[in-house]
């Protein structure tokens, strides 16, 4: 039987009710009031005495400093530590932009009334990531853990078809003292992108419709989802909502299924460690190359224009961008990493082969967005995620080939060697 923790789960409806542009693509400018389905956030607390919370939104991202100052009223009001919340986001490419994510995305400038409703929505979420997460800590019952590990196949390599993907969907079952399902909380690694550029209206793509049908399947239980190492992966096939109904009822299935088998119970209350390390930059380039590319049409001279402005304010251009490693272990049972960013699938690769795999759970899309985070292999291939997105995000420049290696050095400080591979 497993060992009884306490459990706190809420859930509250973070859907706009005014137009609001949406943030994934840059092609889409127009403000939206249209609602497929709504938009929330979740909350997960476990343990009392030194409880871990996750926060999950339905949204592309956060910027580091939403999710500072989400961590910073919880502890002022809760008393629980930043170090013990991690923030997880769908990814959902048809949720409200939010301040200060991916800044160039729109490669122009916004126009002020729709940088006040960006703005609005920004401060209306983060005040009810706050309240949900109250809610969870201050609301526990006791529950029994149950971990799984499911397969889900609709991701696939969006560079290379037979490229690396992950289709591994980890499972946590939570039931109350008496056996009822409370909650499940899964993780896939695939975009939230069923829906394209000319979907021009709320929804919460393939994770939103695989809570709402896993729900519906299991009520009153809730579900909460979270996004793996899925910076290289799309659903297929795409775009429309009936893909996206489709894959989230794919995900619901997967679940069915496992809530019929036996799980592995955790019985140990999570350990939350983080670290920072630094993601340096390549070679920056000369004021000459900055002022040559300004003079481009598109995203990569509005990207130019925009850091030349920057420079000429008397500000310092990053050799390196700030990056956190966190995990949640569960004494030897279960290890949990969250990545921060868009994380390609080669991560999960590696620390599968670095730590043991039935007891890893590889998360990615955490905490805050400040773009693609590639692999040394990526790096050198080329394209999109290895550096061509970054004048949508604002970043400087495309990372080093060094960034592989700091972030697997970062994971290896707080992963007990208790998980390596023997």
């Amino acid at each position: 039987m497993n060992e009884l923790i306490p459990i706190g789960i809420a859930e509250i409806d973070v859907t706009p009710e005014y137009p609001v542009r949406l943030s994934g693509y840059g092609a889409r400018r127009e403000e939206t009031s249209k609602v497929a389905t709504p938009l929330y956030a979740r909350a997960l607390a476990i343990g009392s005495e030194e409880p871990v919370l996750l926060l999950t939104l339905d949204n592309c991202g956060v910027s580091e400093c939403v999710k500072n100052s989400i961590a910073l009223e919880l502890e002022k009001l809760t008393g629980i530590t930043q170090e013990r919340i991690v923030l997880c986001y769908t990814h959902t490419h048809s949720g409200p932009m939010l301040s200060g994510v991916a800044p160039m995305l729109f490669s122009a400038d916004i126009s002020s009334d729709h940088q006040q409703h960006i703005d609005r929505y920004t401060e209306e979420v983060t005040g009810k990531l706050v309240q949900v997460g109250i809610q969870a800590l201050s609301d526990q019952e006791q529950c029994r853990l149950s971990y799984y590990e499911g397969h889900v196949g609709f991701a696939v390599n969006r560079r290379q078809e037979i490229g690396p993907v992950d289709h591994v969907m980890p499972m946590i079952r939570i039931d109350d003292s008496c056996g009822k399902l409370r909650a499940v909380w899964i993780s896939y690694a695939c975009h939230c992108t069923s829906l394209g550029p000319s979907d021009n209206f709320i929804c919460g793509d393939w994770a939103g419709f695989a809570a709402q049908t896993i729900k519906q399947n299991q009520a009153p239980a809730l579900a909460l989802v979270t996004i793996g190492c899925a910076a290289n992966a799309n659903p297929f096939p795409r775009t429309g909502l009936p893909y996206a109904r489709r894959h989230g009822k794919d995900i619901a299935w997967e679940v069915n299924r496992l809530l019929d088998t036996p799980g592995r119970p955790l019985t140990q209350l999570p350990q939350s460690r983080t670290v920072r390390t630094q993601l340096p930059y390549d070679t920056m380039p000369s004021r000459e190359e900055w002022l040559a590319k300004a003079k481009e049409q598109g995203p990569a001279g509005y990207h130019a224009r925009q850091w030349i402005a920057h420079m000429e304010a008397g500000k310092k251009v990053p050799e390196a961008l700030g990056y956190t490693v966190q995990t949640w272990t569960f004494g030897a049972e279960l290890a949990m990493v969250f990545l921060t960013g868009e994380v390609v699938a080669d991560y999960a690769s590696i620390l599968r082969r670095m730590y043991d795999p039935s007891r890893l759970w590889v998360g990615a899309y955490a905490n805050d967005l400040p773009g693609y985070i590639p692999s040394r292999r990526i790096s050198r291939e080329g394209g999109y995620e290895a550096g061509d997105a970054m004048v949508f995000f604002g970043l400087p420049n495309r990372f080093s080939d060094e960034v592989e290696q700091r972030v697997i050095d970062a994971v290896q400080q707080v992963i007990p060697d208790t998980f390596r591979r023997s």
